[in-house]
């Protein structure tokens, strides 16, 4: 009988050490999201941790979910083509929703809405929107900036481009160039348009806003599943109101 119990008690000792094992090497699934950590306060470097709202809210939900973020900084123009590729689950980087991007990828619920603005020399011709015409206009890759100030200022009368909008690589080589004298404004997002504008001496923002619009997360059509799961925890946040204070925190009333 004493065999029995010592084989029976080195049985399940054995088994508490495989389900031990077992737990010590479960892995926590990841949530890779892609960002252009040059957008502020969306997303932005802080040492070497990318911080900012979308960082923030993108870590409140891989914590409702059980989720391990990992954030990828990459030029904003990958991150649509890299969602659509499977290299990262989703893309947040203050993005609009628009018909254009509905045809490549889906996005969540809206969870902040963006202003786009202009920002010129204090002292410039330019004051209003109108006067925007036939100027030089510095705006970021890719970006809805980008392709409203195309359409709007972009184009001849025969629908060519006269080359008066030029992209650059992000906000901050833009408004390099506004101060440089290559162009004569900035189309920008109204945030980061204010931390240039404090950040550089000279600069200003003009009073009329340009454009509004929503920002949203994006994923590739074919991930339908992890779309609504994360939209589903997303709507949770917004309703309980922690989107709001992690908005609130960066950005003033």
């Amino acid at each position: 009988m004493k065999k029995t119990f010592k084989i029976l008690a080195c049985v399940m000792t054995l088994a508490l050490v495989a389900l031990v094992f077992a737990s010590c090497g479960a892995k926590t699934e990841t949530l890779t999201m892609a960002t252009n950590a040059e957008f502020p306060p969306y997303e932005y470097h802080e040492g070497d941790a990318i911080v900012g709202i979308d960082a923030e809210i993108a870590q409140l939900i891989a914590d409702k979910l059980g989720m391990e973020l990992v954030i990828e900084d990459v030029d904003f123009n990958s991150i649509i083509p890299g969602v659509q590729a499977g290299k990262y689950d989703m893309g947040m980087a203050g993005m609009t929703v628009t018909d254009e991007r509905l045809e490549s990828v889906d996005f969540s619920t809206s969870y902040a809405t963006g202003v786009q603005v202009v920002i010129i020399k204090e002292g410039s011709e330019i004051q209003t929107l109108d006067d925007i015409a036939g100027k030089k206009i510095g705006v970021q890759i890719a970006t809805t900036g980008s392709i409203y100030a195309a359409d709007d200022y972009g184009k001849d009368d025969d629908g060519n481009d006269n080359g008066n909008v030029i992209e650059f690589e992000n906000g901050a080589v833009a408004v390099q160039a506004l101060l440089n004298g290559k162009v004569d404004c900035v189309i920008i997002d109204n945030e980061p348009a204010k931390k240039y504008v404090e950040a550089n001496e000279g600069l200003a923002i003009l009073e009329t806003e340009y454009v509004t619009e929503d920002y949203a997360i994006c994923f590739a059509k074919n991930n339908t599943e992890l779309k609504d799961k994360v939209d589903a925890a997303l709507k949770e946040l917004i309703a309980d109101g922690s989107v709001q204070k992690v908005v609130d925190k960066y950005i003033a009333a």
